[in-house]
């Protein structure tokens, strides 16, 4: 799709066992945007490829399990080398976050000067309406308090699934060396933090379900305490005492 300033978008659903909610995330998307949504199946065991290939979907199959990092990584290339899209959406396709919301944050970048918008389920209390476990809730709020300390940001959750990014900071950043796992998203923010792009928030309403996509208490212990590491990493390279390459590559252009 293609608005009225020639801007290409491109959503991007990194799916994994997602058949139960596939078909509702993309029939959720407003029309006008469908004809730009990739797939990208990481080896799931139920029909998520099939029911992607019935909607006629673009998909890109991985050949063996490479993570929830590992499949954006494939989202994010196909977006900007393949399909060659000015902003790129990332939705998960567990029909957590609104789909109808892509227009207004395409728009935040847009029209309104930010280079990444968040879908924030946090903002105006939109979380615990949506049913988020308060276990889920407590970990998220304490997670951003300690994480705004240590970047000296001031957003309302760093956890979200539901992103948009302008080109320019996909092509600059080197997400291909970020992990495979779940903390991709937090390491991938922290780039974009080191690199200064102005990060916009806009209000998501969320749905927690049985069929919904949620990590286990122990994979979700290791993420927080990744999430701290990373925002100590952050924290020192703000002091100069110490800059990660991840964070502070010498060479930020991401090469295909």
């Amino acid at each position: 799709m293609q608005t009225g300033h020639n801007i290409k978008i491109s959503i991007v659903m990194p799916a994994y066992n997602a058949e139960k909610t596939l078909q509702e995330t993309f029939e959720a998307i407003p029309s006008y945007l469908q004809q730009n949504v990739i797939v990208v199946d990481d080896k799931s065991t139920d029909k998520t490829v099939k029911i992607a290939k019935d909607l006629n979907l673009k998909i890109y199959q991985h050949e063996k399990n490479q993570g929830y990092g590992g499949n954006q990584k494939t989202c994010y290339e196909k977006a900007i080398y393949d399909e060659k899209a000015d902003i790129i959406v990332m939705l998960h396709p567990d029909y957590q976050y609104p789909p109808e919301l892509i227009p207004a944050m395409v728009s935040m970048i847009e029209y309104g000067g930010y280079d990444v918008c968040l879908g924030s389920r946090v903002l105006c209390g939109q979380a615990r309406k949506g049913n988020m476990p308060w276990y889920k809730y407590l970990a998220n709020r304490f997670l951003t308090f300690a994480e705004n300390i240590l970047t000296g940001a001031k957003l309302s959750e760093y956890h979200t699934g539901f992103r948009a990014y302008r080109k320019e900071v996909v092509e600059k950043i080197n997400f291909q060396k970020n992990s495979d796992d779940f903390i991709f998203d937090n390491q991938f923010l922290l780039q974009v933090m080191a690199k200064g792009y102005k990060i916009g928030e806009i209000s998501s309403p969320c749905r927690y379900f049985a069929e919904a996509s949620s990590i286990n208490i122990v994979r979700s212990a290791k993420y927080g305490l990744e999430c701290l590491y990373w925002g100590l990493i952050f924290f020192f390279g703000r002091l100069s005492i110490y800059r990660h390459p991840l964070l502070y590559p010498i060479n930020n252009k991401v090469k295909k």
